[in-house]
């Protein structure tokens, strides 16, 4: 009669040693599957991230090219317009160089892979994204307040012209650039403190090469040496158009920051929470 064969102490072992791994090898499993998930993920919000940061790069170049063309292109208009001294094409070269600086930032820390740099970069990006929403909106709110204030430093620049003061070489400027004289007409320079003696400034001549002083002195003459049409509609017209097109770049370019703080954020967030997969 044969004895029923009962498990040794070591085949028991082995067993008990066999149930105890196998929780261990499942969570092996799932988190090496896990790793592979998660890696292509940050990969991928890099990439966006980086080609993001260089298209907001390049917007600080943007801002920086329109402030510089705001200087010396609008600059005169914009003398005229501001009943005070107005800072904004410096105030646009000045928030372009930061953003230029900080696109490069954004570039560094995502190639780093920092989560502190990631949530500085998406808080630079929220309060850029305050500063042009509201420069945008105050830029459409001014734009339908132009002629009124044109009106009455453009006429009081024409009234107190003396060919050499700030506001009088940007009448000079717009009168040439534009072809015009005067606020409506060229019959606003006959009350000016200017005329009496001067008659009528080079600025006004239609043709340049056949306007002398004496005959803007003549009043004989003058008139048909000069430009007949008035600066007031071309100004506003001109500046309309343009504000209308800084304003919408602006905003544009504003709800584009929406992007990359998310991006940021997430990026951050999921280095933050799987520390082993930065590179």
């Amino acid at each position: 009669m044969s004895a029923v064969q009962q498990p040794n102490v070591l085949q028991w072992r082995v067993v008990v040693a066999q149930r105890l791994q196998k929780p261990t090898i499942q969570f092996t499993v799932v988190w090496a599957f896990g790793r592979m998930e998660t890696k292509p993920v940050i990969t991928f919000l890099k990439t966006l991230l980086i080609v993001y940061s260089f298209v907001f790069w390049i917007t600080g170049a943007i801002l920086l090219a329109v402030g510089v063309w705001g200087k010396f292109m609008i600059g005169p208009y914009i003398s005229l317009i501001a009943e005070n001294t107005t800072n904004a094409p410096y105030v646009l070269i000045g928030t372009g160089t930061v953003i230029i600086v900080f696109g490069l930032f954004g570039c560094f820390a995502t190639c780093r892979g920092s989560p502190w740099m990631l949530k500085l970069y998406a808080m630079f990006l929220s309060l850029v994204f305050l500063a042009e929403l509201v420069a945008g909106i105050s830029g459409f709110v001014f734009r339908h307040e132009i002629k009124g204030t044109f009106l009455r430093t453009y006429s009081d620049a024409v009234l107190n012209y003396d060919a050499e003061d700030e506001k009088s070489l940007a009448v000079d400027n717009v009168q040439s650039s534009l072809r015009c004289c005067g606020v409506y007409n060229y019959t606003s320079w006959l009350g000016s403190v200017y005329y009496p003696a001067n008659g009528f400034p080079p600025s006004c001549c239609s043709n340049s090469t056949d306007c002398s002083p004496q005959d803007l002195r003549n009043t004989t003459i003058n008139h048909t040496k000069i430009n007949q049409q008035g600066c007031y509609e071309l100004v506003t017209s001109f500046l309309e158009t343009n504000m209308a097109i800084i304003a919408g770049v602006t905003f544009g370019i504003a709800f584009s920051q929406l992007i990359g703080m998310l991006l940021a954020c997430c990026l951050s967030r999921i280095i933050t929470a799987n520390q082993y997969e930065m590179v």
